[in-house]
This record gives structure tokens, sequence and C-alpha cells, in this order.
């Protein structure tokens, strides 16, 4: 995360958005050569109206405690192609084992709140507290509550144990956090959410920024144009159901193990 004084130190001037004045056009978005590369504006509010509006165009909110609202559009842009998703020897193990236990679940929406408030406070590598702040949390469950912000939850014996979240209109769907707590857990939320997308014709997830995680998993950067393109086309589909979406365990590549 880009600190305050990186940001306002021997930078392009950074709009101000007001209540109600829409976000600028992604052109505006700070370029490589500047201390923050992808910002595009600062702004008070976080609203649910206006997150729809930012993912509408390819822009996400991104600060720390104590920071403005953030807005970003990085050019290139980090986007795993669902058809390009690395569904690695040792997770394909973690999934066969949990495809042959009763106790094992992988669902969506069952408890969106508990996501997110388990991405928030769960302790990453590296990294000391979090950007999902408690504004953060309310907006996306302001979101959730209007049908665009949705959870895959991995639970055993009912027990949450692993999950992320994910913004999505239409067919553009938006990646945001994961956790877990059990071995390959984030990636099997992973590989469920890419299987239903593949079971719905969603060619893409949004990963915002390059990190070599998600390269290990199939991701890789792209032209900010071609996301775009690809995120304009996708709002024209219908939504998808996707409380109602389950893992179609026989269309994996490669397949698992025939029980």
């Amino acid at each position: 995360m880009t600190s305050e004084a990186d940001v306002h130190s021997h930078a392009p001037e950074l709009p101000w958005i007001v209540e109600g004045q829409p976000l600028p056009p992604v052109s505006w978005a700070w370029n490589a050569a500047s201390p923050a590369p992808g910002l595009l504006a600062a702004s008070s509010d976080l609203s649910a109206q206006r997150l729809m509006d930012a993912y509408a165009e390819g822009i996400f909110p991104w600060f720390n405690e104590g920071q403005p609202v953030l807005w970003w559009s990085p050019d290139p842009r980090m986007v795993l192609q669902t058809r390009d998703f690395r569904l690695h020897r040792s997770l394909r193990q973690s999934l066969q084992r949990g495809r042959l236990s009763p106790d094992f679940e992988l669902c969506f929406d069952r408890d969106f709140g508990q996501v997110i408030q388990r991405c928030a406070t769960s302790p990453r590598a590296g990294q000391k507290g979090t950007w999902i702040v408690p504004r953060m949390v309310d907006a996306y469950e302001a979101l959730h509550h209007q049908g665009l912000a949705h959870s895959c939850e991995l639970r055993i014996r009912g027990e949450l144990v692993a999950g992320l979240y994910f913004v999505a209109l239409g067919h553009a769907v938006f990646g945001e956090s994961m956790f877990t707590t059990i071995t390959d857990g984030s990636k099997m939320t992973l590989a469920c959410l890419v299987n239903v997308c593949l079971q719905n014709g969603i060619a893409a997830i949004d990963c915002q920024q390059n990190t070599r995680h998600l390269a290990s998993m199939g991701a890789r950067e792209i032209p900010r144009s071609d996301f775009l393109r690809g995120v304009y086309q996708g709002r024209k589909q219908a939504p998808v159901d996707w409380a109602s979406q389950s893992m179609n365990w026989t269309t994996l590549t490669p397949p698992l193990a025939t029980p």
C-alpha cells in the first residue's frame, strides 16, 4: 500500500471527488513514472452506489485507515482468464480429498459478512494491518445486499474455514480478497469460483494488481484497454444466481480421479 506521504510528494495533482460527482475517466490515472501508478482520484464517500459506478468503469478503492478513499485503475491490469487457471497437482489432491469427504462443502453467499470480516482480520505475511477497514466492510456489505457482492465459501462440518469475496456486474467479475485456516483453502475457493465462471461462460476474473501468488495460479497482466472491453461486454450479460451455484467436479482440468 502506498503511504499518504508518497502519494503527495512530487506527484501529479490528484482530483478530489465530492459526493454525487462522477469519478474521472481512467485515462487520468497516474502513469508508471508517478509515485503511485494507477492512482486516479480521492474522495470522502464510499457508498454502494459509488462502488457500483466505479467497478462498472474498471475502478476500485484501496486505502489505509486514516487516508481518504483512494480510487485506482492500473495499466496494465492483472486478470485471470478462467481457461488459463492452473490446477496444480497439490491443489488437485486437496480437492480430491475434499470431494471424498461428506463434511466438505464449497458454496456461495452462505455468510458474506463473516467472509469479509475474516478476510479483514486474517494475518498476512509481510503486511501490518489491513486495507479492508470498517468503512470498506460496510460498503461491500451494502453492495452484497444489492446482489452485487458475493462470497465463495469452504465449509467443513458446516464451519467456515476458507473463503473469498468478489463483485459481479453481470458477467464482469472482480476478485477482492481471500482467507484460509487450512492448507490450500483459499486456492480451493478460487478453483470453485473459476469452475462456476466457466459453467456460466464468464471468461475472466479481475485480480487488480500483480502478485506472485496470482501469477502462479495463471493470472497475467493485460492492457487496461483490453480489460475494460471485457468489463463493458460482461456488464451486458444477465447476472448469475450465485447463491445456487456449485462446483461441477466432472469439468475440472486436469480431472480428478474417479471415486
